[in-house]
């Protein structure tokens, strides 16, 4: 008689160390699992639920401008030193992992408009209303030391914005013309000029560093390239723009914070149109920055609140405020992707989580495996309408809400005149012009 010995291989069953998990063996047949879609439905149910029961944006509050905070540098090497220039012309670094300020010092006589860290971080170029850019060594003076400038550089206009080159050691300047000027000299290689009377914004492009932008108080954006003896190309919108952000993975792509409550996404390559109108401030939007991925940008509004934009759509992901927080002045995304730092005209500087729900502190590994699940079953679901309403729900401060329902009636008002008046006249004589074309005026090269 043949005997049939049934034999295991250890390695299938047997776990190599305590650490490890045990190994089930499963059969994946989905005719053995009849119930795995409403089970998984229930989970991402259930995981978006507590999304929003554990979103506590807010982390702390840095504290000690004696006036509204104007804008923000952030350090191109260190995660933990930022820079933030206020009205009364105070500068302060700050140590944002113990939450305290390092140094401070008076800069400029009036505000500070603007500040840019070198490419290597040694050094922090400010500008002021006293017509000078100074430049401060980013290493703390010794004990008993005075604080002073390590150069100071007399400009014949006035400066409204700074932006330092990503990749050389040129940097430019905004006031009544551009200038491009370089760290060893004094005196600015390059003024580009087009007729306008003041430039209030510029950035450098970070991938395409030799582009930049500015925007005027015409009304326009206008694009540089300082191998050029002239600007590029100027685009002119119905309302000004506040700031302008270029998006740090698409080189080609930049975002400005306009007046009329809308953000516009602009591709330089066709500036006829903007690619996107990002609506939902009921107030002038301040200041825009984007992600270090370049996938979302957070903006600052008069509005008082803070909101995180995905760069591809059109209304906003998140909304952050608090019943002290007044007018949001300039805003910032921390270069590791995880915190948003807001200025405020309370003179306040508040750190916020970049994703609300995001557990701080040490993570191990099965957390970690169970939070990647979550996200993963969320984004399956994401479309389910139940889903879809607890994800997007938030509560909005009375004063939004209430504007909100203005603008809204009134767009609805200004759409049904237009449709009455395409009613009553000639085919063709009342064109149809697309939300995205209404807002650029013209465009010249």
């Amino acid at each position: 008689m043949k005997v049939k010995m049934i034999s295991r291989n250890p390695d299938n069953y047997v776990r190599e160390t305590k650490l490890q998990q045990h190994k089930i063996p499963r059969n994946y047949d989905p005719a053995l699992h009849p119930l795995e879609g409403p089970r998984e439905y229930v989970r991402a149910l259930n995981a978006t639920k507590l999304d929003r029961v554990f979103a506590k944006p807010f982390i702390c509050n840095l504290s000690g401008h004696r006036d509204g905070v104007a804008c923000f540098g952030k350090h191109p090497k260190l995660l933990s030193t930022m820079a933030t220039g206020a009205y009364d012309g105070e500068v302060r670094i700050w140590d944002l992992a113990n939450r305290t300020s390092m140094r401070s010092f008076v800069a400029h006589d009036g505000f500070v408009r603007g500040m840019a860290y070198a490419k290597n971080g040694n050094c922090l170029f400010t500008v002021g209303d006293d017509k000078t850019i100074k430049v401060w060594a980013s290493k703390q003076p010794e004990e008993g030391e005075e604080e002073s400038p390590v150069n100071t550089i007399l400009s014949r206009h006035l400066l409204h914005g700074i932006s330092h080159n990503r990749k050389d050691n040129s940097f430019a300047t905004c006031g009544e013309v551009c200038a491009i000027w370089d760290e060893e000299h004094n005196d600015p290689i390059k003024t580009l000029k087009w007729g306008v009377d003041t430039l209030h914004t510029i950035s450098y492009n970070p991938v395409e560093t030799n582009v930049l932008a500015c925007c005027a108080s015409d009304r326009s954006i206008i694009l540089y390239d300082q191998r050029e003896a002239q600007p590029l190309r100027k685009v002119v919108l119905t309302m000004k723009s506040n700031k302008l952000a270029w998006n740090p993975m698409e080189a080609f792509n930049f975002t400005v914070a306009n007046e009329d409550c809308n953000l516009y996404t602009f591709d330089t390559r066709k500036l006829s149109a903007p690619l996107k109108v990002h609506f939902d401030h009921v107030s002038a939007v301040t200041d825009v920055d984007y992600s270090p991925t370049g996938k979302e940008f957070v903006t600052a509004s008069y509005d008082k609140t803070v909101r995180i934009y995905h760069a591809h759509q059109s209304h906003s992901r998140d909304i952050y405020h608090t019943k002290r927080m007044q007018h949001v002045v300039c805003i910032a995304w921390s270069l590791d992707n995880r915190y948003i730092f807001s200025g405020s005209d309370e003179m306040n500087i508040r750190m916020w989580k970049a994703n609300a729900s995001e557990k701080l502190g040490v993570i191990r590994p099965r957390e970690r495996a169970n939070f990647n699940y979550q996200e993963a079953i969320k984004e399956k679901y994401a479309a389910h309408p139940q889903i879809k309403r607890i994800a997007r729900h938030r509560q909005v401060p009375r004063h939004v809400l209430n504007a909100q329902r203005k603008m809204r009636a009134v767009k609805d008002k200004e759409l049904l005149k237009e449709a009455n008046v395409r009613k009553h006249s000639k085919k063709g004589k009342v064109p149809f012009v697309s939300e995205k074309k209404k807002h650029v005026l013209r465009q010249d090269v």
